[in-house]
C-alpha cells in the first residue's frame, strides 16, 4: 500500500542563490508487511532562493550505483542549476545511504547471523526505493500532483521500475547514462560490458603506451609480494585490477596515469610501493565505505534467478582479463567477484552474507515488460556510445520496446557527462519532454 508517512522537515537554508530544505521520512523496511520494521529516508529539497514560495513542478533525483548517495550541491551551478531555473528539485538518498538509515559494515554486524544480513539487504533494491519515492510524493506534494525524475546511471535503472510499477506518479523522466538492459538478464549485461572494459583497455594503452611497463612491473611485484594498505586491506593483483572502474569516466583515463606514474619511491629496503600510491588506490574504490555497491550489485538485474556471482563466472569467457606475469593486464570494470570481499578489512565479515545473496533465486521483479510497452510518460534520455557500465546495445534495445521514449546517443561524452557537461544535457533533455513528436 502506497500512502503518505509520517516525516519531519527542517526550515529552509539559504547560500549561493540556493535554499534547501532537509526531509527525514519513517519507512516500512518491506513495503508488503503492514508491521515492517521501520527505517529512515532522507531527502534534500532544493531550489532557487528567490523562488522558495513560488508554486514550482517537482523533480526527484535518483543517484548512480547502487549504494551511493545524492549529490550535495555546493552552488547554484551545473545540471542542478539548470533544473532549479524550471523546478523545485529533491535530492533522494536511496534507503541505506547519506543520511537514510545507512548500511555500512557496522550497521550490518548488528545482526547476530549472515542470513539475517541477507534478509535485511534483500529490502534495498529497485522496486524498495521507487516505492519509498512514492510515499515521500503522497506525503510532501499536493493530493494526486506528480512529479517529474532525472536518474542518473542506475537511477535510470530505478526510473524505469518507476514507470513500469507506478507511472501513475510522474509526469516526465530523464535519464542520463542510465538506460538498463531489461533483457537477458546478468548474464547478457556483463558479456556486453566485458567487451567495452576490453575497449577501454585498448584505448587506455594506445593514449599512454609507457603505463604498460609500469603496469607490468606492479603486478609482478604484487604476484611476489603480499601488500598490505594503510588501511590494513590487501592490494591484491585483483584488487590493483579493479582500478580500471576509472577507465569509464571522462577524465579516468588522467586519472590513472598519475595514479600509475607515482607508484614507487626507493626506501629503506630498496624500491617499494609509495604510501601516496597505495593511499590513492584505496580512495579509488568504495567497496568498503558503501557496501551496496558490492554486495547487491548483481541483483540490480535479477529478476526470479540467481546472480551466483555472474561477472566472476564470465570471466572464463574473457581469458584475456587473466592476470600474467610479463604479460599486458587488462583493467577490470564493474565486475565483483568474491574474493574482492578478501581485500576489504570491513567487507570479510560479510563474506558469508554476499554468498547467500548470490545464490538467492527468487527476486521479484524490476519491471514490468507489458506496462513499458504501453507507457505513456513522456520520456527523454541520453545514452553514450561508449559508455563501459551501461553497454550501447542493451540500452538501445531497451528504448526501443517502450513507446514515447526519446534517446540521444552521443560519443562526446563518457558515463558522467551529467557532470561534465550537465546544463547542456539537462536543458536538451528538458526541451524533448515537450516535444510533440517524443
Amino acid at each position: 500500500m502506497i500512502a503518505a508517512v509520517p516525516f519531519r522537515s527542517t526550515s529552509y537554508r539559504t547560500f549561493k542563490k540556493i535554499a534547501l530544505r532537509d526531509h527525514v521520512f519513517e519507512m516500512p523496511l518491506d513495503h508488503h508487511q503492514a508491521d515492517s520494521p521501520r527505517i529512515e529516508v532522507f531527502a534534500r529539497e532544493v531550489v532557487g532562493s528567490k523562488r522558495v514560495h513560488d508554486d514550482l513542478p517537482w523533480m526527484i533525483f535518483f543517484q548512480g550505483g547502487p549504494g551511493f548517495p545524492a549529490n550535495r550541491p555546493m552552488n547554484e551551478g551545473g545540471w542542478i542549476g539548470e533544473v532549479l531555473k524550471t523546478h523545485r528539485l529533491l535530492l533522494l538518498d536511496q534507503r541505506g545511504t547519506g543520511l537514510s538509515t545507512r548500511v555500512l559494515p557496522q550497521t550490518l554486524a548488528r545482526f547476530a547471523t549472515a542470513q539475517e544480513q541477507a534478509d535485511y539487504l534483500t529490502h534495498f533494491r529497485a522496486d524498495a526505493i521507487v516505492r519509498d519515492a512514492e510515499c515521500i510524493r503522497h506525503s510532501l506534494l499536493e493530493p494526486g500532483q506528480k512529479w517529474k525524475g532525472i536518474g542518473q546511471s542506475y537511477g535510470g535503472f530505478c526510473l524505469l521500475t518507476y514507470l513500469s510499477f507506478h507511472p501513475e506518479g510522474l509526469d516526465g523522466v530523464i535519464i542520463t547514462g542510465g538506460v538498463p538492459g531489461i533483457q537477458g538478464g546478468a548474464e547478457a549485461n556483463y558479456r556486453h560490458t566485458y567487451v567495452k572494459v576490453r575497449e577501454k583497455n585498448e584505448a587506455y594503452y594506445r593514449h599512454y603506451p609507457e603505463d604498460d611497463a609500469r603496469v607490468r612491473e606492479i603486478v609482478a611485484h604484487l604476484l611476489d609480494h603480499e601488500v598490505t594498505l594503510p588501511s590494513g586491506g590487501t592490494l591484491s593483483p585483483r584488487r590493483f585490477q579493479a582500478l580500471g572502474l576509472l577507465l569509464g569516466m571522462d577524465g579516468g583515463f588522467e586519472q590513472l596515469h598519475y595514479l600509475l606514474e607515482k607508484a614507487w619511491v626507493d626506501g629503506s629496503s630498496g624500491r617499494e610501493l609509495a604510501l601516496d600510491f597505495l593511499m590513492a588506490v584505496e580512495a579509488a574504490h568504495a567497496f568498503d565505505s558503501n557496501p551496496i555497491f558490492c554486495i547487491l550489485h548483481e541483483s540490480i538485474y535479477a529478476e526470479g534467478e540467481a546472480t551466483d556471482w555472474t561477472a566472476e563466472r564470465l570471466r572464463a569467457e574473457f581469458p584475456e582479463f587473466e592476470i600474467r606475469r610479463s604479460e599486458r593486464l587488462l583493467f577490470t570494470g564493474e565486475m565483483i567477484a568474491p574474493g574482492m570481499l578478501d581485500d576489504f578489512v570491513a567487507l570479510r565479515p560479510l563474506k558469508a552474507c554476499a554468498e547467500i545473496l548470490a545464490a538467492r533465486s527468487d527476486w521479484g521483479p524490476l519491471y514490468d515488460r507489458k506496462q513499458l510497452a504501453s507507457n505513456k510518460v513522456p520520456t527523454a534520455a541520453i545514452s553514450y556510445f561508449e559508455d563501459m557500465y551501461v553497454p550501447i546495445e542493451k540500452s538501445r534495445e531497451t528504448a526501443l520496446a517502450i513507446p514515447n521514449f526519446y534517446q540521444w546517443v552521443s560519443n562526446e561524452w563518457e558515463h558522467n557527462g551529467i557532470g561534465t557537461e550537465g546544463p547542456k544535457i539537462v536543458s536538451t533533455l528538458l526541451e524533448r519532454l515537450e516535444s510533440p513528436r517524443l
